[in-house]
């Protein structure tokens, strides 16, 4: 796999594509954290947050999230 083919987070779109916020059940898009880190972003206005991205596995736990 290519970045090209993954993003900034490591995963196929097809899996990122599956994946939903558990809080609000948004869809999530790749995004990078204020440290250079990878991380999913929920599309939800009202509420955005951001999951993490650890060795290119999606950390999808309210208690991880933070608010973008």
């Amino acid at each position: 796999m290519t970045s090209s083919t993954t993003g900034t987070t490591g995963l196929a779109p097809w899996v990122r594509d599956l994946l939903r916020c558990p809080v609000t059940g948004a869809t999530l898009v790749d995004g990078v954290g204020p440290g250079g880190q990878p991380e999913l972003v929920s599309t939800d206005a009202e509420r955005p947050l951001a999951y993490p991205v650890r060795d290119g596995i999606p950390v999808l736990l309210a208690d991880e999230a933070r608010q973008v």
